[in-house]
């Protein structure tokens, strides 16, 4: 495992009597080798898990351990720069921990601290769990730019959500610097309107509500991490037949992102007849580059509300779908899987839908009418689908990496059939497929019935209906195995 270069760190907190340096991490977990902080341990070893409080920074740096005899205390000799905010919380409020850590020659590294309750201290939110999403939302942090100043069970950590304006205002505390500059400036402001007499009540349930969609979402930078070409094939191919040219197009996407470790500045759409797999394709890089996924299909929205949500001045008001897609993937990083893009113009409200995605789009921020406030689009990555590109306007077009997607070939469509679509069908009703065997002049006139029909998904339900009548006669009429020939077919499927 690496060790961490402790050479790069700076005195913190110069006013209190401060014993520990910082050094800055992006580390996203904390292990012994990599700690959130590092105790004084020269005058006695600490038990692997220590309860106790962190001391007041302003009268000492220390940690107070409860359990051991005498109520002896260590020293905070180093700290993850992340944590400064947090630490001096927990110091400042008297908050009942537990410490995992590791005496090491340096001293005890803590990798993990737990909220606990004992010996009547006070909770450092009403939240349960709260200590571990705040630790989980600062590991999944950048390092500031400047300082200021195993056999554990598992926990909620991030599945919990602040709802409370007390566990909003200690998160805002602890690690509002987890937060864009613009959306910690615009938390600051409705935590005031929702804490004023001044305003009604709507007002204040307004913001409440939008200051609890906010901070569940977990803003992260446009770093983005390398992904295993080779994975990304067997994904592909898994999930895909043949589609050599797409598949080719995919991977130099996946290569450019490893070189630069941003997203692409430009979505892909996946254009070509219906049942040609346009969505699966979508769902596989959704899939390969292991981020949320949400779909918007713009075939069932006619009104730009829909997407920008309603001002808070209506007593119904809510967010836009945009901004419920990122609060329901709980980050900012995420695919937006746009279908039938070329229905995007058909609005039938007051504007046009098309233009909201274009400012979703151009990752230069989103602006949700409930929220009023900005909200950072660079790690959006949009994959749209389409039957006819010629009905989407040019300034979205512009805005994507086309990839046409060809219709499969008779050849194509029978290798599907009895490969992919058939066998799947068996499995899922518990068959064998030996029970149900389809000739190859039967194959040939399951693929002459749909020759004039685009894509596969007639195949899929051929595929169900002759698996269906298959089972039937395995029951009813209690035979071990059905044959299909190219009559049985043709009267089947009429």
């Amino acid at each position: 495992m690496p060790v961490f270069d402790f050479s790069n760190v700076s005195n913190t907190e110069k006013e209190a009597e401060c014993t520990y340096i910082t050094f800055p991490s992006n580390e996203p977990e904390a292990t012994p080798e990599m700690p959130i902080l590092i105790l004084d341990n020269q005058k006695q070893k600490w038990p692997h898990h220590s309860c106790g409080f962190f001391t007041n920074p302003n009268q000492r740096t220390s940690f107070e351990f409860q359990e051991e005899e005498g109520n002896p205390t260590g020293d905070i000799l180093q700290m993850d720069s992340r944590f400064v905010s947090l630490i001096r919380w927990l110091g400042e409020h008297h908050i009942n921990v537990r410490l995992s850590g590791e005496n090491q020659e340096r001293g005890y590294a803590v990798y993990k601290i737990r909220e606990i309750a004992f010996g009547g201290g006070t909770k450092l939110s009403a939240e349960d769990g709260f200590l571990q999403f705040m630790i989980e939302r600062l590991l999944a942090s950048n390092a500031p730019v400047e300082d200021v100043g195993e056999e554990d069970e598992e926990e909620l950590g991030d599945e919990m959500k602040l709802t409370s304006l007390q566990s909003i205002t200690d998160f805002m505390t602890c690690a509002g610097r987890t937060l864009p500059d613009n959306i910690r400036l615009w938390a600051r402001r409705n935590l005031a309107v929702a804490r004023s007499n001044e305003v009604s009540q709507e007002e204040r349930r307004h913001a409440q509500r939008a200051l609890s969609i906010m901070m569940n979402i977990q803003w992260k930078n446009n770093y983005f991490g390398s992904i295993d070409p080779k994975e990304a094939r067997r994904i592909l191919d898994e999930e895909l037949y043949g589609m050599e040219r797409v598949k080719q197009r995919i991977i130099e996407t996946i290569i450019q992102i490893n070189r630069t470790h941003t997203l692409p500045a430009y979505g892909l759409l996946l254009v070509g007849p219906a049942g040609t797999g346009k969505s699966q394709i979508a769902y596989a890089v959704a899939r390969i580059l292991k981020l949320p996924w949400t779909t918007l299909d713009m075939s069932s929205i006619n009104d730009p509300e829909q997407l920008t949500g309603s001002s808070r001045v209506y007593a119904n008001a809510k967010p836009g779908i945009i901004m419920e897609a990122f609060s329901m993937a709980g980050a900012s990083s995420l695919v937006f899987i746009i279908n039938e893009l070329d229905k995007a113009a058909a609005g039938k409200g007051n504007g046009n839908p098309a233009d909201v995605l274009l400012t979703l789009l151009d990752n230069l921020g989103f602006t949700d009418n409930y929220m009023e406030c900005m909200i950072p689009t660079v790690g959006v990555y949009p994959i749209a689908t389409a039957n006819d590109k010629e009905q989407i306007s040019a300034p979205l077009m512009s805005r994507f990496a086309v990839i046409d997607i060809p219709d499969y070939t008779p050849e194509e469509k029978k290798i599907i059939f009895s490969r992919f679509s058939l066998p799947k069908v068996l499995k899922r009703m518990g068959m064998k497929e030996s029970e149900c065997v389809v000739t190859e002049e039967a194959l040939d006139a399951v693929i002459e019935k749909y020759q004039d029909t685009s894509g596969i998904r007639d195949l899929e339900q051929a595929a169900e209906h002759i698996a269906a009548n298959a089972l039937y006669q395995i029951e009813a009429e209690h035979v071990a195995q059905v044959v299909f020939n190219k009559e049985m077919i043709k009267e089947l499927l009429g």
